[in-house]
């Protein structure tokens, strides 16, 4: 890395290119080496030392914001060769079961890796994920997705049937993107911490419902079932209005936390929530406080 400024692109970063009609090329800079679009192309050696959100332009004539790319521009641009957890998710995934730095987390259906450097830049720089696949093609794409973006070193990639087990206990956190989770959760609850956090997803309502079942035979309790619907806008002054298509049913959010043996028996009348009481006012953010 070069002693530039910050807000300078250094050769070894990544960077992305915008369009005027939202074409992107995401670029790890190389001295040397050149873009070639059918937009123009645009050498390296152009951009390295020189301030990102500057427009560039191709001899062609073609225009291109340079900026710094962020975690969802990465996710969306992933090379995948199996269905991915949309950015929408995945953000709401990290919230609700606690990812952040220093935490231990497990995961099942590694696919091509987009959860994976999700968590892995999170729990950065202590922390660790340890992500289980069974397809060894799968598996390898998803350690080229990791290292192309700077994040392997953060994740153990392990080719496992995962009905076998898993490797680690004491985990903050377990996740299974699998189509029977059910069929593994005495695995997940062995794996996790006394408290853990448990999550899966899952597409269709009558697996959600059989791992509903299931989560109160195993020892979890306080499940959870979500659904996260994105509606973009055209992002035009004059005509804002919402976009033809929206990223609707991406897949069902199921989570869980995880109760010690010794007090699962109690917590069995815990498995579904009550419903909650029409027309009950929330509690005033001020009273509820301790």
């Amino acid at each position: 890395m070069s002693d530039a400024p910050q807000g300078t692109a250094r050769e070894g970063d990544l960077v992305l290119l915008l369009s005027g009609d939202r074409k992107r090329f995401l670029v790890r800079l190389k001295a040397g080496e050149t873009l070639h679009t059918h937009r123009g192309f645009i050498r390296h050696d152009d951009l390295i030392g020189k301030p990102l959100g500057r427009v560039v332009v191709t001899p062609i004539g073609h225009r291109f914001l340079v900026v710094e790319p962020s975690l969802d521009d990465l996710v969306r641009m992933l090379k995948r060769i199996t269905q991915i957890m949309y950015p929408k998710d995945i953000g709401y995934v990290l919230l609700k079961m606690n990812i952040g730095p220093g935490k231990r987390v497990v995961e099942a259906g590694t696919g091509s890796g987009a959860l994976a450097l999700v968590m892995a830049y999170y729990v950065r720089p202590h922390g660790r994920v340890y992500s289980y696949e069974v397809r060894p093609d799968v598996l390898h794409l998803a350690r080229r997705n990791l290292e192309r973006l700077g994040l392997l070193d953060w994740v153990d990639l392990k080719q496992r049937d995962i009905a076998e087990g898993f490797d680690e206990t004491g985990v903050d956190a377990c996740f299974l993107d699998v189509r029977t989770p059910w069929d593994y959760l005495p695995q997940a609850h062995a794996a996790l911490k006394e408290g853990g956090f448990f999550g899966s997803v899952l597409p269709t309502a009558n697996q959600v419902s059989r791992l509903l079942l299931e989560l109160e035979l195993h020892g979890f309790a306080f499940p959870e079932v979500e659904e996260i619907l994105l509606r973009p806008y055209k992002a035009v002054a004059a005509r804002l209005r919402p976009m033809d298509r929206m990223v609707a049913h991406t897949g069902f959010l199921v989570f869980a936390r995880k109760v010690a043996a010794e007090g699962a028996e109690g917590f069995q009348g815990f498995a579904a929530p009550q419903a909650e009481p029409e027309d009950e006012p929330s509690p005033d953010p001020e009273e509820a406080a301790p």
